[in-house]
C-alpha cells in the first residue's frame, strides 16, 4: 500500500464526488423528470466510480466487496482509510 499525501487526496476525491452523488440523488427524489440532473448524476457517478478505481489502484481496496485474489484480505492488514497514517 502506498500511504502518504496521495491516498489522503484520493480518498478527498472519493469523498467530494460521492458527496455529488449523494446530493443529486436526493434532488431527484423529489425532481425525477429533470434531465439536466439526470445528465448530472450519471457525470458524477462516473467521476466517483473513476475516483474509487484511481483510490484502489495506488491505495488498496477501499470497500470490503471489492476485496479480490490479487488483494486478498489486505483491506483487514493495511491502515482504514479514515485512519490517514501508515502502519
Amino acid at each position: 500500500m502506498n500511504c502518504g499525501n496521495n491516498c489522503e487526496a484520493l480518498l478527498r476525491r472519493v469523498y467530494e464526488t460521492s458527496f455529488a452523488v449523494d446530493d443529486v440523488v436526493l434532488y431527484l427524489d423529489t425532481h425525477p423528470a429533470d434531465q439536466d440532473a439526470l445528465n448530472y448524476y450519471s457525470y458524477v457517478s462516473d467521476l466517483r466510480r473513476q475516483a474509487v478505481e484511481a483510490y484502489e489502484a495506488q491505495c488498496g481496496p477501499l470497500l470490503n466487496d471489492r476485496v479480490t485474489c490479487d488483494n486478498y484480505w489486505q483491506w483487514v492488514c493495511d491502515p482504514w482509510p479514515w485512519e490517514g497514517e501508515c502502519g
